[in-house]
């Protein structure tokens, strides 16, 4: 019996790893890769870390019931506060939470409260849409329509030099620009573009794995730029440096940490994705938190300076028990314990828009990076 067990188990682990190498043929040559140039090229010390929470932020996820979404928001608004007040960053900050708001989800109300929670100091609100067989043009009138909404009427976004509304984004289903190899949730070929013409300034929706919507690209941030006629655009593009800024029509992407955990893996054997997910079936640990830190998301010429974006779904039940339960304190002491508390080494908690302009700031050129270097 015990003999009938343990080739049960070693099948099931070898049934689990064809699936894992299957889902991971996207972007594991890029994790190989980074590895090796780990080994190969020395980084100077990390002295500012920013963190950045974006939350695909869906009160009427899975339900059309009203009051069961204004329940999960009103656990927001009661809770967060409190909670966060209890933490800061380096400069004394509470931690910031980026509401990524689904467009096809509007609720006046709901996005009133959430907006009260924004200007009380606790984040900010951008935008998030699911989408399918899809036409330029109407996502062009969906983006502009919904920007111009939360601008507007709830005193959210923000307006560029020119005026225009400007945003980040996240998409939904994970399949920007089309990536998903059988065209479900999205439809539009070249859908950076759009997104560029109508103010969105920076996408976060990467990583995905092990959805096959992943990028080759990983642990990078990077312009890209829509081709016609081509889908998955982003896969690859120019890494962001210091002294490089993007040219007209490319889109920043920031993207999370991907990496393998071998700590925590499946079955004993195979090693779990860490994509920086934060939810039930996925709570925070102090080994996940360094492994984001050893990701290394960074530009170049400012390599001590690491950027990281986790990820949640935190409207849902799940999510908002696990949260609200330790998630959040032990998510926060974790970064505070190994950033904050590190000699020469200043956390930073920051919105969606804030690590953007952070960003921005450094790549426009060597005087802004030491500026941000001595900050």
């Amino acid at each position: 019996m015990l003999a009938l067990l343990v080739v049960a188990t070693l099948v099931m682990s070898g049934v689990a790893w064809l699936i894992h190498a299957r889902r991971m043929q996207y972007w594991l040559p890029s994790h190989a890769a980074g590895g090796l140039r780990q080994l190969t090229r020395p980084r100077p010390p990390v002295r500012h870390v920013y963190f950045c929470f974006a939350d695909h932020y869906e009160p009427y996820g899975g339900t059309r019931d009203g009051e069961r979404a204004r329940r999960r928001v009103a656990c927001w608004v009661d809770k967060y506060p409190a909670l966060a007040k209890a933490h800061h960053d380096s400069d004394g900050r509470p931690p910031q939470h980026s509401f990524f708001y689904p467009e096809e989800e509007y609720d006046e109300a709901l996005l009133d409260q959430i907006a009260g929670l924004c200007r009380a100091g606790f984040g900010d609100v951008e935008v998030h849409l699911h989408h399918d067989r899809d036409t330029a043009d109407n996502l062009r009138a969906t983006l502009r329509r919904f920007a111009d909404t939360l601008h507007r009427r709830h005193g959210l976004l923000r307006k560029d030099e020119a005026g225009q509304i400007v945003y980040a984004f996240i998409h939904g289903n994970w399949a920007l620009d089309n990536s998903r190899p059988d065209g479900r949730w999205c439809g539009i070929d070249n859908e950076l573009d759009v997104l560029v013409e109508t103010g969105c300034r920076v996408d976060m929706t990467m990583p995905s794995a092990p959805s096959d919507t992943q990028t080759a690209t990983i642990n990078s941030i990077y312009f890209a730029r829509g081709a016609p006629g081509r889908r998955k655009s982003h896969d690859r593009g120019r890494e962001a440096a210091v002294g490089a800024w993007g040219a007209p029509g490319e889109l920043l992407m920031v993207q999370g940490p991907l990496t393998l955990n071998w700590r925590e893996r499946k079955l004993g054997l195979v090693p779990r994705i860490e994509n920086a997910e934060i939810s039930a079936d996925a709570p925070p640990s102090a080994h996940r938190v360094k492994l984001w830190g050893r990701c290394h998301v960074a530009l170049r010429g400012a390599e001590e300076h690491v950027f990281i974006k986790a990820h949640t779904h935190g409207a849902t039940e799940a999510s908002m028990a696990m949260l609200f339960g330790g998630g959040f304190s032990s998510l926060w002491s974790e970064l505070e314990r190994q950033y904050r508390d590190r000699d020469g080494c200043a956390l930073h908690y920051v919105t969606a828009w804030e690590m953007y302009e952070k960003i921005r700031s450094l790549a426009r050129g060597p005087a802004a990076a030491r500026a941000g270097a001595a900050a």
